[in-house]
């Protein structure tokens, strides 16, 4: 059961089993156990609202604002004829209890004064719900 590792001719098999590649085989997928292992035992905790019996909200009130390219303020479909007629129904608007949601359309051509103008008279009179609509055509 010896090995005989010199002496022999060339004809003779090579009696030694090489290593390197198992050993470096087995390196590889201790590498890779390593790095995976912590991945597949991390959890994500999140507090995720409670299901109730409490019943459904009304949908909330909305009120479309276009702003026209030439500065036309249309306040549901009827032109406003000035920022401060326009101060006038934001105040009204935000009075009511639960306030609505002012979706804030501007044309693509519209000037960016006129939008600023109409965002800080809708903070300025207290309305808290205030979001862009059609934002993909400024893609």
């Amino acid at each position: 059961m010896s090995m005989s590792i010199g002496g022999g001719g060339e004809d003779e098999p090579m009696m030694e089993m090489n290593m390197t590649p198992l050993i470096d085989v087995l390196l590889v997928l201790l590498v890779m156990f390593i790095i995976t292992i912590p991945v597949m035992t991390h959890a994500v905790k999140l507090d995720m609202p409670r299901p109730s019996n409490a019943p459904k909200l009304a949908e909330p009130v909305v009120i479309q604002l276009e702003i026209d390219f030439d500065g036309t303020i249309l306040w549901n479909g009827t032109q406003v004829d000035s920022v401060d007629t326009l101060d006038v129904y934001f105040r009204r608007e935000a009075a009511n209890d639960p306030q609505p949601e002012l979706h804030i359309r501007p044309n693509k051509r519209a000037s960016y004064d006129v939008v600023a103008r109409v965002l800080a008279a809708a903070q300025r009179n207290g309305l808290r719900k205030i979001g862009f609509v059609g934002n993909e055509q400024f893609m």
